[in-house]
This record gives C-alpha cells, sequence and structure tokens, in this order.
C-alpha cells in the first residue's frame, strides 16, 4: 500500500512538473508551484526529487520513453513491409504530437533560448534515431536496387517527417488566422493535416513519383 502511495505522489509531481516546465520553461519554472499543483508541500517534492535539474530530466525523459515506444516500434517493426512500417511511423509520430501539443515549442524555445541545455534533449533523441537510421537505409537502399522505391537520404525523410508533423502544431495560431475560419473543427483538421503528411511522405519514396 505504501509503495503503491509513493508511485501515486511521484506522478502528481511529475504531471505538476510537465504542466510547469511546458509553460513557463525551465527557468521559469519554480518548485514551489510545481509542489502546489501536485499538492505536496515543499519539503516532499524534495525527498522525492532532489533538484529542479533531476525533476526536468526525470519528466524528459518520460516524454522520450513514450516516443520511443510507439514512434519506434512503429518503425522497427520487422513483421510488415518497410512502406507500411513508415505509414505507421508517421502517424504514431502525429498523434504523439497530438497529445503532446506544447512539447515541441517548448524543446525549441529551450535549444535556443539555453544551448547548454540542449545537449540534454539532443542525446535523448539521438538515443531514439540511432536505432533505426542504420537499418533504415539498408532497408531502403535494398528496396532502391530492386526498383521499388526512389533513392532516399534516411536522414532527410526523417527530418521530412518531423517538420511536416510538428510544424502544423507549432504554427497552428497562425496557420488559422492566415487562412481563415477552417471550416470544420480544430480535430478535423488535425486529421486532415496528418492524412496529407502521410500521402506526402510516402509519395516521395514512391518510384516515378512526380
Amino acid at each position: 500500500m505504501k509503495g503503491k502511495h509513493v508511485a501515486n505522489k511521484e506522478a502528481d509531481i511529475l504531471k505538476a512538473a510537465e504542466n510547469e516546465f511546458l509553460a513557463k520553461g525551465y527557468a521559469g519554472a519554480r518548485t514551489t508551484s510545481i509542489a502546489r499543483q501536485a499538492g505536496v508541500t515543499h519539503a516532499m517534492l524534495h525527498y522525492y526529487f532532489q533538484t529542479k535539474e533531476q525533476l526536468f530530466e526525470r519528466v524528459l525523459d518520460e516524454k522520450m520513453r513514450l516516443m520511443e515506444q510507439s514512434v519506434l516500434a512503429a518503425f522497427t517493426d520487422v513483421g510488415l513491409p518497410l512502406p507500411e512500417r513508415l505509414r505507421s511511423g508517421i502517424i504514431r509520430h502525429f498523434d504523439f504530437i497530438a497529445a503532446n501539443p506544447d512539447l515541441p515549442r517548448f524543446i525549441i524555445n529551450e535549444v535556443f533560448a539555453y544551448p547548454e541545455r540542449s545537449q540534454v534533449m539532443c542525446n535523448r533523441i539521438r538515443r531514439i534515431t540511432q536505432v533505426m537510421l542504420s537499418d533504415f537505409q539498408q532497408e531502403l537502399d535494398e528496396l532502391h536496387r530492386r526498383g521499388e522505391v526512389e533513392s532516399v537520404d534516411v536522414r532527410m525523410l526523417l527530418l521530412d517527417i518531423v517538420s511536416l508533423n510538428i510544424f502544423v502544431f507549432v504554427a497552428y495560431p497562425l496557420v488559422s488566422q492566415v487562412f481563415g475560419e477552417f471550416q470544420m473543427d480544430k480535430e478535423q483538421f488535425f486529421e486532415m493535416r496528418k492524412a496529407e503528411n502521410v500521402e506526402i511522405i510516402m509519395r516521395r519514396i514512391k518510384k516515378n513519383s512526380l
């Protein structure tokens, strides 16, 4: 029972910390505010997490773990043909961002505002991408040799996927004003954009695509 109580308290603190970091950035986040949101004392917060840095890294690790579970699993599912895995990976990445829409903006802001902190995030993201870069490239090269897909640099392909999927969430407040009121609600718009992103990427690798 005690173990469950500890786990619940940690989860409450991590959720509050996530909200605080994403809303205010690392520098603006306050452990006193996190403790208040989590419903614990400041002393109790420091009992579970000794420093703000430790808390930040735990939140980041959890987000990267969730992305790794969803996105990487799709790309590395050897039971499926590569085009199907690619399609699934694009969709899962988009859905991950949809579930964490403030995360890309937070990471971008932190990297530009505090370059020294970028290494922490880069290390975690690199751990995910390195797993798939080599094997995925070899498979694409083999499909190209068989005349099934265009020649593709997997690094550029990943950048295309990330750029397309992230941009719509980062820029949505501006895009919605530039294009006027969409004739659909926000969720419908994102579903439409997800389908468009999948189509763009799949056309990119399709042999003889224009």
